[in-house]
Order: structure tokens, then C-alpha cells, then sequence
């Protein structure tokens, strides 16, 4: 994959029937895709074969499935302009009848009210299974006609209605159960058809209208408190709903390989935040806090960076992020296991991201206990080089509409072919889609000089069910899985004889299936416990944990296997084991951590949760026996981070406060303390901070400061802490000059004279704010107010107050056609960034982290794109960046995000970067603001001028900041 070929595809293909007149928006008719040059694309199929496409799958014929999403955001789409389905979405199957490399027949299989833009799709057999939150369906086939004779609502109670953070894909996995996510949206009160009832909350709301109420902390009934999006596994029966990994912000997909390993890609609106990962049994993706309570921003420390502390890297409990793609809209994800492209793609992982018009390539490797996924490549994209300059105003690149290819789902057919779904849009996210004809396309990446077709399998033979395990297709797997299983012994044989097959993916779907064959498959199953393959080994452990056997037996067995990553298997098998039971075996696999693994040490963690002050001193014996804190090994202090229980205070108050440790040591015993939610690690705390420690006493202030708003609410005495004594000193000032304007028997003029004082100032401003919220400003008063406010420094009360009071300019009309054609200056540009957009956003780390980070943002919005987000704010909030008017029964208004929230405070983070904690007893209002907290350009005293050159400047720094980032 080092040489890369550029090859033009003209959109020659044939439509089965014309485009409706009344959608005749121009479409491009051509594109540029760059991708190997051992391999092609070619156009498999466009509209109005189907329309937005956003998922697909492929059935045992070799057919395309794909959802629809035409009436994605009707709320924010004309329908008399845009494409509309009235009678709901639909499912389309697509198949090439020919066989010459282009689907030509198209058919509707569904079309259902119950179906509002839904994001998956999976063909298991004859049961067709659509993801649309709240409900996940299965439409089944009972006669085979392309059309559902029966109807189910599978699950029901899943967050996200109409909403990208929703429920996603299903994927039968290669030990017969079925996996699929959901995205933040929630919550999600889920019950299995066992009675099982899954709880899964956080601080988010927004993103629709339907998504208004949401809350963390919420128990499911195996007694966990589950976080945000979420991986999850459930019986083909609807039994045994399982929760493989939380705390997500959007993993668009999660998709198992034939090792039974778990691949995600999550996704933000930051420009640095999007990863791709392995996903660890359990794991803690780490977008909000562990409990939900709290918004990533609510916990970045000072100088942590965005991507740390938006995956909450530093924090104990949360699995490696994996590999930072930066900015984009990361979608669908597939694993690549065939030889149909050749040796070099076997094992490709693919993950495409709308947002960044590519789908990008890895190599996993094992490393350690988890994955190293190697160097990301563009696999294909419309962008040459993405790290070529992108020239803003270049009116022919914008013609070619390069930046319209959005790929929002990559799958593999039957014929090892490689098919893309292209929504087709200018915009990606931010609830819309400006392209109003719904027009997509499906593309098809096959080798160069190669013909590949679709096998015919016969499920009905026991050779066309071995052929169907051994297909590309991961859905058409299980159906040769299934039927197998269902022969019981009279399978063993043909299935073990693909033991010896060359491709190590099918060798493993042996070993899944051969588990569940009975004795005979089962003892060939074990055999493989000794294979001197690795990820062979760790399958066969996993095959044979899921048999129902006593894993106990299988733990003793491979507890001392010489990978780390087989141990770890071992050790997450026993996380839901007895204490007594398993905690012998654990302080074996205990004795084996190097004190560097992070996916070694998260799961030991995992297993001892609940448990930490009873395993905590066998610990010390093993790794610590008679030192002080201060000489402990990296493993020992690794350990003590992790577990952090009440009995570790004192030793990591020692290894905090001694100098002759280096600094990040000192700072992790820090944080491991503050992770202790007891009164005396919070005294501890207080020790350190008034203490004179380089590098601590100010982190520990910090500490402080940030705990006061959650876990230490009720730990310590606050007013004694001195917590944000200089705004609790103005607000005190700014509300003895709001009394004063309330008294009617004061003199007018003086009263008036008060507010021109409060709307000189950020605090009073905020004040008076509040008070044009709850119309307690007096009548007499708001003249002068209106006068004023407009002249605040706090660029955000200047735009709140434009809710209130009509501002001076505020009729003025911006031409984004009219900024289109400006030539925009770079270097007055970086002038009016640095003083007007400095305040709130980043530059590669440079100026201020209270909006998103824009150093790569023009690697996901062109110059109109960034022009409308100038111009019209609150169209398109980013998640997070919403803002809320809190008024207090102490006569405080606070204006800025809610960033945190839990049964006693809130947390509120103002344009300043100041945090207010507040005691949720004192609040009597809180409203979520239509406004962005970004001003609009009229109160940032912005000419188009001056828009234009800080977009051009945006973009240029955006082309040379992806020159020297991942």
C-alpha cells in the first residue's frame, strides 16, 4: 500500500429509471478517488437506485442491503424542498444480475413509519435486523419473496430518535451471538427478553428535539453503573444482553473479528478527538466521567491536552484511546479476512470517516496485552494528499465537489470485493444535510486485471455450509455457523479440517464453532490452547469460557502462557467470578504485570472492582513488602493508582510530597488521591496544597477546586478551602449593586447609574441577564440597560443580551455568496483571530480551551461551510458547547456550559474558563439557551472583510497544522 494511483471515475452508469424532475439539483459527474494502485473503483450503483445510504449489508446471493435515511432531521428540512418518504424510510436490495461489476436491478424490501433515518442493517438468514433507535426491528422472510411477512420490535428503549448517537449495527459474531452499539443519545432503558434490564445514562442531552432528558449514575441489574454509548453482545433469542464496553461519545460501529477481537471508532466535534481502537471486554472508553455526571471539559486539568482529556487518558479505570485520527466524523467499520485482494489487505482494518472524505487503513499488531494498530493510511479517499494545501478559494477544486464524498459505511461482499455507501453531502453532522435531492452512491474496490464474482452457496449441503463460514460477508458467516451447530457432532469433521486452512480468520471460526459441537469439537477446541499462535491460543480461551464449562479450569490452565495478552483474556474471564474463587488466580496474574501494560493493568482493575481494600494489602506483600511508598516499583505504584482504595492514602500523600521523585510520579499519586472520595484523603489534600511542593501544591489546589463540585462535595469545609474567593468577592460587590436598583425608593438616576456600572462588567452583566430572564429588571431601568450591555467586555453577554434587547446593527445581512468571492488576506486574518477568536478557541495549542479547538478545522469544513458557522452560530451547537442561564436563591446568574451535574451540584463553566459550583439546592431556574455561546458577528464586531481573511486564515493553518500531526 506505499504507492498510490489516482484514477478519475466517470459516473457513466446507467439509472434503472430518471431522477424526479422536481429534485434536479446539479450532481458532479465525476470524481476523483485515490487509492492503491494495485486495485480499482468503480460506481456499483447511485440514485435512485437508493438514496442517503447509511448502512449495508450483504446476504448469501451476494446482494447489497442498505438503509436509507431520506428523512434524517425532518425537523430541520422542508419537505416541500428536500426529499421525502411519507410513508417512512426504507431498505433497498441491490444486486448486480450480470455479474459485470455494477448492480442493475433495485427493490424496495421495506418501507415503514417506525423506520426515521435508520443507521443499520444486518442480514442473518431470513431475519432481516434494522437499527432505528428506540427500537431495534427484525423483519423476517418467511417465503423468500423480498418482502417481511412478520414484524418485531426485538429491543425497544434506546435513546435517539432521529439523532446520529444512536443505535447502530448488528453483526453476528463468530461465537453465534449478535453485537451492536449505541451511541450517547440516551438514555437507555433497555430489557432483554429475559427479563434483563439495561441502564445507561449521562450529562448529554441535545442533538434533536426528542432528546431533552438524560442523567449518569443509573444502575442496570447486574448491579453496574454503565456510561454513555455503549458495545454490546445478545443471544440470537434476545436472552443474555451483555455490555462489552460504555462510555462513548458516538462509535458508529463495533464490529467483532473472527478472533472474537472488538474494533470501534468514536468520534467529537473537536478537531483532535476522533480515534479508532481496540475494544477490551468491559473497557471504559472515557468520554464522560465513570459515573456520567460530568462532561469531559468539566475535567481537564490545567495544561492536559484536549485528546487526553477528552478520552480521559490520565484518569485510573479508562482504557487506551488508540490511534488519534484528529478531526472528522468517523462512520462504519470493517475488518478485512479475505484473499480476495491478496495477501497484503488480509487483516486490513478499515474505518471510514465521513468527515474527512476517506476511509482509513490499519494494521493491528499485538502489543503487549492489547493492539498497536501500526501507521493509518488513506485506504481511499477523494482527497489526493490530505496533507496537501487546501487552497480555500479554489473555484475549480470546489466544482469537482471532492469534499461530497462521505463515506458512511464500508463493507465486504461474498466476493472479497470492498463496497462503499456514499452519502453524498457538502456537510457532514450538525443535524442537517444540504444536498436536498438525498442523492448517495455505492462504490466497489476490487483487484486490478481481476475479475471477482459472487460464489453460489447452497445452505442446504453441508460443503455450502462450510463455504459459508468461510465467506468475506461476516453476516453470511453466521448463517454457515448456524446450521452447522445444528448438525451438532456429524459437523465436527469438516469444520476441524479448516483447522489447516491457510487463512488464520477461518482457522478461528473453526475453533468458535468446534466448541459448541460437543465433546469431540470441544476436545479439538482445547488442542488449540497449546496452538503456538497467539490470537489462536486467546480464541480457543474464549471459545471454551462461552461453552457454560467451569472457567476456572480452563484459567489454571493458561494462567501461565507466555503472552500477556492470553493472560489477560484469563484475567477478564474471572472479573464476574466470587471473590474468594477467583482471587488466588488473579494475585498469579498479578505477579506477571511489568508495571507498563495499561490493558493489563485496566482489566486486573476491573477484576478487583468492589474489592480493592480487601486485595489491596495482599498487593503490598507481593510488590511492596517492607519498602516505603517512595522506593515502590513502577508495577506497585501502577497498582495503587489503579486500585486507589481509602487504605492508600497516607502512602500516597508520601510518594506526592517527596521532591526526590520526578514530578509525574508525584502528580499520579495525586491523582490517585483524588480519586479516593473519603474525609481523610480529602484532608490529605488540603495538607499538600498549602504545602510548598513544586509541581504539587498548585495541582493539588486544583484538586481541590475540581472535587468541591462532585465526589468531595460534602468532605470538607469549602468556605475554609478559599474557593474562588475573587468571583465569590465581585459577586458579593455586583449584588449589593443589584439590591440597590431593586429599591424603588432609591433615586432613579442613581439606580440608572448602577446598571450602566453592572453592564460595564462580566459578572454584573451576567447578573443582569439573569434578571431579563426571570422580568425582574424593572420597567424604568431597561432603557439604560439596552443602552449598555451592547458594550459589555464578555463577548457573550453582548450576544445573550441580543435575546433581550434589540442591538445596534443587529439588521445587518452578511453575504456568505458575497465572502465567497473576497480574497481573503492570511496575515489580517491571524490578527483578527488572535483578537477576537483567541478568547474561546485553540490553535494547536495556543490561545484559549473554552470552545473547540480549530486547528485542524479545515480538514472537516470547507470555507462556506466555516463562513455559515461565522455567520449563524447557533445553527449548528457542537455537542458539549451548549449553553444554559442558571440563576441562584443568592441572587447569582451564571452563564456558560453545564458541565457537570450529579444530586447535590453543578457544575456551570463560564466564557472565562471559571467553574462555578452550585449547590442544586439553591438553584431556582436553569434554561437551556437557543444561543450559542459563540458571539454572532454583529456583537464581534466583524466585517465581512474581516471574516473572510480569518476563514482564509483558518483553512491555510488547518493545510501546514495536518503536515505535522498524526
Amino acid at each position: 500500500m506505499k504507492t498510490w494511483r489516482y484514477l478519475p471515475l466517470a459516473l457513466l452508469f446507467a439509472a434503472a429509471c430518471e431522477q424526479p424532475a422536481d429534485r434536479g439539483t446539479e450532481i458532479a459527474q465525476s470524481l476523483d478517488l485515490y487509492l492503491p494502485n494495485n486495485l480499482e473503483v468503480t460506481l456499483w450503483a447511485e440514485s435512485p437506485m437508493c438514496y442517503n445510504p447509511t448502512n449495508m449489508d450483504v446476504d448469501a446471493r451476494g446482494r447489497i442491503w442498505v438503509t436509507e435515511a431520506v428523512d434524517y432531521r425532518n425537523y430541520n428540512n422542508d419537505s416541500a424542498t428536500h426529499l421525502h418518504h411519507a410513508a417512512g424510510d426504507r431498505v433497498m436490495i441491490l444486486e448486480d444480475t450480470d455479474g459485470d461489476g455494477k448492480s442493475d436491478t433495485s427493490k424496495v424490501f421495506v418501507q415503514d413509519r417506525d423506520l426515521l433515518a435508520p443507521v443499520g442493517i444486518a442480514v442473518i438468514g431470513n431475519k432481516i435486523v434494522v437499527s432505528c433507535s428506540p427500537n431495534l426491528v427484525v423483519y423476517t422472510d418467511e417465503n423468500g419473496d423480498d418482502r417481511p411477512d412478520k414484524k418485531e420490535i426485538f429491543l425497544t428503549g434506546f435513546g435517539g430518535l432521529d439523532h446520529d448517537h444512536s443505535l447502530h449495527a448488528v453483526y453476528a459474531g463468530p461465537d453465534g451471538n449478535w453485537y451492536f452499539n449505541t451511541g450517547n443519545a440516551g438514555p437507555h432503558v433497555v430489557k432483554d427478553k429475559s427479563g434483563w434490564t439495561l441502564r445507561s445514562g449521562s450529562i448529554y442531552t441535545g442533538g434533536s428535539p426528542y432528546n431533552t432528558e438524560n442523567s449518569g449514575n443509573m444502575k442496570s441489574d447486574d448491579g453496574k453503573v454503565w456510561v454513555g454509548g455503549l458495545a454490546l453482545r445478545i443471544n440470537p433469542d434476545g436472552t443474555g444482553l451483555k455490555v462489552m464496553g460504555h462510555n462513548f461519545r458516538n462509535a458508529y460501529e463495533v464490529i467483532p473479528d473472527s478472533y472474537g477481537n472488538l474494533w470501534q471508532n468514536d468520534n467529537d466535534d473537536q478537531v483532535v478527538a476522533c480515534r479508532t481502537t481496540w475494544l477490551m471486554e468491559g473497557g471504559n472508553a472515557g468520554y464522560f466521567s465513570t459515573d456520567g455526571t460530568r462532561f469531559w471539559q468539566a475535567d481537564q486539568r490545567p495544561g492536559q491536552e484536549v485528546f487526553t482529556a477528552h478520552w480521559h487518558q490520565d484518569d485510573p479505570g479508562v482504557m487506551p484511546a488508540g490511534d488519534r485520527s484528529g478531526a472528522g466524523a468517523p462512520t462504519g467499520i470493517t475488518v478485512y479476512e479475505s484473499d480476495a485482494l491478496g495477501k497484503n489487505y488480509l487483516g486490513l482494518l478499515m474505518s471510514a470517516d465521513a468527515g474527512r472524505n476517506v476511509i482509513f487503513g490499519y494494521r493491528p499488531a499485538l502489543s503487549g496485552s492489547g493492539f498497536d494498530l501500526g501507521k493509518r493510511e488513506n485506504f481511499i479517499s477523494s482527497i489526493a494528499d490530505d496533507k496537501e494545501p487546501y487552497i480555500w478559494n479554489d473555484s475549480a477544486r470546489n466544482a469537482k465537489k471532492e469534499s461530497w464524498f462521505r463515506p458512511s459505511d464500508v463493507t465486504v461482499g461474498t466476493d472479497g470485493a470492498i463496497y462503499i455507501a456514499d452519502w453524498y453531502d457538502p456537510v457532514v453532522g450538525g443535524h442537517q444535510m444540504q444536498d436536498s435531492t438525498g442523492y448517495g452512491r455505492i462504490y466497489r474496490i476490487a483487484p486490478r486485471n481481476k475479475k471477482l464474482t459472487a460464489p453460489k452457496i447452497d445452505l442446504r449441503t453441508t460443503e455450502g455450509q462450510v463455504e459459508a463460514l468461510k465467506s468475506p460477508a461476516i453476516n453470511v458467516r453466521y448463517q454457515g455457523f448456524a446450521l452447522l451447530k445444528s448438525k451438532g457432532a456429524a459437523s465436527v469433521q469438516p469444520v476441524k479440517a479448516l483447522l489447516n486452512n491457510s487463512n488464520p480468520y477461518i482457522q478461528a471460526r473453526a475453533v468458535w464453532l468446534l466448541s459448541q459441537l460437543g465433546p469431540e469439537g470441544k476436545a479439538a477446541a482445547e488442542e488449540v490452547l497449546q496452538h503456538p499462535d497467539v490470537q489462536l491460543r486467546a480464541t480457543a480461551y474464549r471459545a471454551l469460557r462461552q461453552t457454560g464449562g467451569d472457567v476456572q479450569y480452563y484459567a489454571k490452565k493458561m494462567a501461565n502462557d507466555t503472552s500477556a495478552f492470553v493472560r489477560r483474556e484469563v484475567a477478564i474471564s474471572l472479573r464476574d467470578e466470587p471473590y474468594d474463587i477467583k482471587k488466588p488466580l488473579l494475585l498469579e496474574l498479578v505477579k506477571k504485570f511489568d508495571g507498563k501494560d495499561r490493558w493489563y493493568l485496566e482489566t486486573l482493575g476491573s477484576c478487583f472492582d468492589g474489592h480493592e481494600s480487601e486485595i489491596y494489602p495482599e498487593i503490598v506483600k507481593v510488590f511492596g513488602e517492607g519498602k516505603s511508598a517512595s522506593r515502590w516499583s513502577p508495577a506497585m505504584a501502577a497498582l495503587a493508582w489503579r486500585l486507589h482504595p481509602p487504605e492508600a492514602v497516607a502512602q500516597l500523600a508520601e510518594r506526592a510530597a517527596d521532591t526526590a521523585l520526578p514530578v509525574n510520579e508525584r502528580t499520579a499519586a495525586l491523582t490517585a488521591l483524588a480519586f479516593i472520595n473519603t474525609k481523610p484523603a480529602a484532608a490529605a489534600m488540603v495538607s499538600l496544597a498549602k504545602q510548598n511542593l513544586p509541581g504539587v501544591s498548585e495541582t493539588a489546589a486544583y484538586w481541590l477546586s475540581f472535587r468541591q463540585g462532585n465526589d468531595w462535595f460534602a468532605l470538607a469545609d469549602w468556605n475554609a478551602a478559599g474557593i474562588n474567593t475573587a468571583y465569590q468577592r465581585k459577586l458579593a460587590k455586583m449584588k449589593g449593586k443589584k439590591q440597590f436598583l431593586l429599591d424603588e425608593h432609591q433615586p432613579l438616576a442613581e439606580r440608572m447609574q448602577r446598571v450602566r456600572e453592572m453592564s460595564a462588567d462580566s459578572v454584573g452583566g451576567q447578573l443582569l441577564i439573569g434578571m431579563a430572564e426571570d422580568n425582574t429588571l424593572p420597567a424604568e431601568l431597561r432603557s439604560v440597560l439596552a443602552e449598555k450591555i451592547f458594550s459589555n467586555p464578555d463577548a457573550t453577554i453582548r450576544m445573550q443580551a441580543g435575546k433581550y434587547f434589540k442591538q445596534p446593527g443587529a439588521d445587518r445581512q452578511y453575504s456568505i455568496p458575497g465572502m465567497l468571492k473576497l480574497k481573503a488576506d492570511i496575515k489580517k486574518g491571524r490578527t483578527v483571530f488572535s483578537t477576537r477568536c483567541a478568547s474561546c478557541h485553540k490553535l494547536d495549542g495556543a490561545g484559549s480551551g473554552i470552545g473547540p479547538d480549530l486547528s485542524g478545522i479545515g480538514k472537516k469544513f470547507d470555507n462556506a461551510a466555516l463562513f455559515d458557522a461565522i455567520v449563524n452560530p447557533s445553527a449548528g451547537i457542537v455537542f458539549g458547547y451548549e449553553s444554559w442561564l442558571v440563576n441562584t436563591s443568592d441572587g447569582a446568574s451564571l452563564f456558560g456550559f453545564l458541565v457537570s451535574e450529579n444530586e447535590r451540584s453543578i457544575v456551570v463553566k463560564d466564557i472565562g474558563g471559571q467553574k462555578h459550583v452550585v449547590d442544586k439546592k439553591k438553584v431556582i431556574s436553569r434554561k437551556k439557551q437557543e444561543k450559542s455561546l459563540m458571539p454572532d458577528p454583529v456583537s464581534n464586531h466583524l466585517s465581512e472583510e474581516d471574516i473572510a481573511d480569518v476563514v482564509g486564515y483558518l483553512i491555510n493553518y488547518s493545510s501546514r497544522f495536518s503536515q505535522h500531526r498524526p
